[in-house]
């Protein structure tokens, strides 16, 4: 089990987190809001959002949904303006949302997996959809002097993931976050964290984890939501002095 970890005081602040119906962006939509902030919560419309957003209330969390498929650049900017005005504005944009569309690994020699439509919503879904939000919710963010969090992964750095599309979208993942704090800097900081293996409900199935995290990880365990919520936290309400970095949560996986 993760570690109780560090404790946040952010009452007064005001997040958007994507993807946070489940696993990591569900993990980091609560630990904002235990620590105060009012925190918005985005995924696809539907009843898992519906839940998790009425499991966080009924825990007396102060979260609202913010439904949508941020897949297409006019629906994330309708989301962007509706959270925005919904909250009065934002402090912090978490970037979580992706999505591997496949249940297994795709072999990186088998290219003709790698359909014009499949590589389309990879790159819509993992990398566009970071830009169009971080866009349309600039002018808000600068004013609060906030930050932007990105979730890439570990496979923006070699090793493939899910499908050469989903490292290639998260590499780009990782190439805007640098670039986006160049351009949004010294209002905004922006960085990202590449997590490791992750026990959640994640669609792509890489086996035994629990197995592999033995072997490969030298802290010995998968890592649980939690684990990636605490950093994620610590870079939207601490680390003024970092911007512009991708920090990898592995458990010591890659050294």
């Amino acid at each position: 089990m993760a570690a109780d970890g560090v404790e946040f005081h952010l009452p007064g602040r005001r997040a958007l987190v994507t993807g946070s119906a489940s696993g990591i962006g569900l993990a980091t939509a609560a630990r904002l809001a235990r620590a105060g902030a009012r925190v918005a919560m985005n995924d696809l419309p539907g009843e898992r959002l519906e839940q998790a957003v009425a499991r966080l209330r009924a825990s007396g969390l102060d979260v609202v949904p913010a439904a949508g498929d941020l897949a297409t650049a006019a629906v994330s900017r309708a989301v962007a303006a509706s959270v925005a005005e919904t909250l009065g504005g934002l402090d912090f944009l978490v970037n979580n949302a992706g999505a591997p569309l496949t249940r297994a690994p795709i072999p990186a020699a088998d290219l003709d997996a790698l359909s014009d439509d499949f590589w389309d919503r990879i790159l819509r879904i993992n990398l566009l959809s970071a830009f169009w939000l971080s866009q349309a919710l600039a002018p808000v963010l600068r004013q609060a002097r906030g930050a932007i969090v990105n979730t890439v992964s570990i496979s923006a750095f070699g090793g493939g993931g899910s499908s050469a599309a989903y490292a290639t979208a998260k590499a780009g993942l990782a190439g805007l976050t640098r670039e986006l704090a160049r351009g949004l800097a010294p209002e905004v900081r922006v960085n990202g964290i590449a997590p490791g293996y992750v026990r959640s409900g994640w669609e792509c199935s890489f086996g035994d984890i629990d197995a592999r995290a033995r072997e490969e990880v030298p802290l010995g365990r998968v890592g649980e939501p939690e684990d990636y919520a605490e950093v994620i936290a610590y870079l939207c309400a601490g680390g003024g002095y970092i911007t512009g970095e991708v920090i990898p949560v592995t458990g010591g996986r890659r050294i």
